[in-house]
């Protein structure tokens, strides 16, 4: 068992106010957020969608790492991003959507048992499981062949 914890220390009212978001393990120290940073596109600090982007990501590439070495899968390298929409909901917001894409590189993969791990990751991550009320949490899972002749890699078809 394991637990991990964040803080915020927020300082004014609403759209005026100011927040600082600090972690245990110190890799997010003070780092500012605000109503700029999330709906005004700021890039001076965070917000708690990128973050939660950011962990869905961490996440979900780590259990389908997993799941990959346990289905005998040879993955040399994955690269995760992930989306959340944030939208109007009533008087206030809802996250109704989290986009994960995934890109793997392997050898002598089958496309199909590629998905199914993929898939099976994504439904067994403990934070795609936390964030089971997200109506809809979609999957792109792109495996591009390694190939150690050329020492290039191409898009499986």
């Amino acid at each position: 068992m394991t637990e991990k914890s964040a803080s915020v220390h927020w300082e004014g009212q609403g759209k005026g106010g100011q927040g600082v978001i600090s972690t245990e393990t110190g890799t997010l120290n003070r780092i500012p957020y605000g109503f700029a940073n999330r709906f005004e596109n700021d890039r001076r600090g965070t917000n708690p969608e990128e973050i939660l982007g950011a962990a869905h990501a961490a996440c979900f590439t780590m259990a389908f790492s997993f799941a990959a070495e346990k289905a005998g899968l040879v993955i040399s390298e994955v690269d995760t991003s992930a989306s959340v929409r944030l939208v109007t909901q009533g008087e206030g917001f809802a996250i109704d959507r989290i986009a994960l894409t995934l890109i793997a590189t392997g050898t002598g993969i089958d496309k199909a048992k590629f998905q199914e791990v993929a898939a099976g990751a994504k439904r067994d991550c403990p934070l795609s499981k936390a964030l089971a009320s997200v109506p809809e949490i979609t999957l792109e899972a792109t495996l591009k062949e390694e190939t150690t002749a050329t020492g290039k890699t191409g898009l499986v078809p």
